[in-house]
């Protein structure tokens, strides 16, 4: 007979849009926001993000009645940047993350998770920039995203937290180290996404106990290594990896989950730990089984 694990006291779990394969506002492969809100309620989860500005309503009152009255709370928004251009593209980045600051705030959540721009084309591979960026670019990257953590906050009462992203400058371990080394730690936290640090190549668990400190917030998913080690050897981008299935659910890929939340509940801080299991397109009737499994796994993961 197995013991069951610790509770994790200070983890608080949720799901997203995007475990129900929502990418975009709007898009004909996706299911409606309505079921999406339905769905994640009745696989059991408590918390969810608002995932991308406009799917769900973006009318704060009625929004809130959405989510209420499915005993729903919201964790946090999400924006996407390209902070290392520079001063030019200021004014651009604040009227987005601006409109979904102030949606965030109104919905009683506490975080803006903030996603850096791709190098190269999610659907068709087409480079963009390029990959590596110069010292110049890195120093408006981190100083840029410095003063939008400073001004979130001030203008929203909202914390950042940067979300290292396949396909984007802040990826791999290094350039996490390297991004964090440079920022300070009162304006930028970090969005550890289990799923995507695997897939650049780094240890979740290691990351924690490395700069656990700088860690504010959690995405749950997992990689499929065999798939994974396809999606490199050909080259692929993001979208078409995740089609092919890079993104799998728990807990049949890596990295195990059980020691990775272990290990931010070690930190001894309180931390939304949100799953994100990407699967755009797919079938409208797949995400809530999976839904119901892995918020199950999550249990007996001590997430109660």
């Amino acid at each position: 007979m197995t013991s069951s694990p610790p509770a994790l006291t200070r983890i608080r779990v949720g799901s997203a849009p995007d475990s129900w394969g929502v990418w975009f506002p709007e898009d004909p492969l996706q299911v409606p926001w309505d079921r999406f809100l339905d769905e994640v309620a009745e696989a059991g989860y408590e918390w969810i993000e608002l995932g991308p500005y406009g799917y769900l309503p973006t009318d704060p009152a009625r929004l809130a009645d959405e989510t209420a009255r499915r005993g729903l709370r919201v964790s946090a928004g999400t924006v996407f940047t390209g902070l290392h251009h520079g001063p030019a593209v200021w004014e651009q980045t604040w009227e987005h993350v601006s409109r979904i600051a102030a949606l965030t705030r109104d919905t009683g959540a506490e975080h803006l998770v903030v996603i850096p721009s791709f190098w190269r084309d999610d659907k068709t591979g087409g480079m963009l920039e390029d990959p590596v960026l110069t010292p110049a670019q890195w120093r408006e990257l981190t100083t840029q995203t410095e003063r939008l953590g400073r001004e979130v906050r001030e203008r929203y009462g909202l914390r950042i937290v940067v979300h290292p992203h396949a396909d984007t400058h802040v990826d791999t371990p290094e350039n996490v180290a390297r991004f964090l080394d440079a920022t300070d730690p009162e304006s930028v936290s970090l969005c550890l996404d289990t799923g995507h640090y695997a897939y650049c190549g780094g240890d979740s668990v290691e990351a924690i106990e490395a700069f656990g400190e700088r860690i504010g917030y959690l995405h749950l998913k997992q990689v499929d290594p065999r798939v994974l080690a396809e999606v490199v050897a050909d080259g692929l981008p993001f979208g078409p990896a995740v089609e092919r299935g890079v993104m799998c659910e728990p807990p049949s890929g890596v990295p195990a989950l059980e020691p990775v939340l272990a290990a931010a509940q070690r930190l001894g801080v309180e931390l939304f730990a949100i799953v994100e299991q990407d699967m755009y397109p797919c079938p409208p009737d797949r995400p809530l089984p999976i839904a119901r499994r892995t918020r199950a796994y999550l249990r007996a993961c001590g997430a109660r």
